[in-house]
């Protein structure tokens, strides 16, 4: 099946709006979560796509300076900031340019969406 074929159509409708400069980055980690965790659903969740499994979410959203991940849990979350420790935003936000994101291997990505999502 298709990824695309999993995403209901106001997922659908976000990523065609998402900038073309930014969308190489959402494709990427948005494949990522999906490799690691393929029971995720995507939906729309304050305003952003949401991956979901359970009550556990991992929400992207895309924005002028890139992506924000919000919702990671634990200590991978906590590691991921420590090596990365410029994009951390706020409590709880990622915020990742193509041109940081680029210097982070896809593991990396893989073990943040596993945390958030399974635990």
């Amino acid at each position: 099946m298709d990824l695309m074929d999993r995403i209901d159509k106001d997922v659908q409708r976000y990523f065609e709006q998402i900038a073309p400069e930014h969308r190489p980055l959402f494709d990427r980690i948005h494949g990522l979560i999906l490799e690691e965790c393929p029971e995720a659903s995507v939906v729309i969740s304050y305003r952003m796509p949401t991956y979901q499994i359970g009550k556990r979410r991992l929400h992207v959203g895309a924005w002028k300076h890139g992506l924000s991940i919000y919702g990671w849990k634990g200590q991978e979350g906590e590691r991921f900031l420590v090596r990365h420790p410029d994009l951390r935003t706020s409590k709880g936000t990622i915020q990742l340019s193509p041109e940081a994101a680029a210097a982070i291997g896809d593991d990396e990505f893989r073990a943040l969406a596993r945390a958030a999502l399974i635990g």
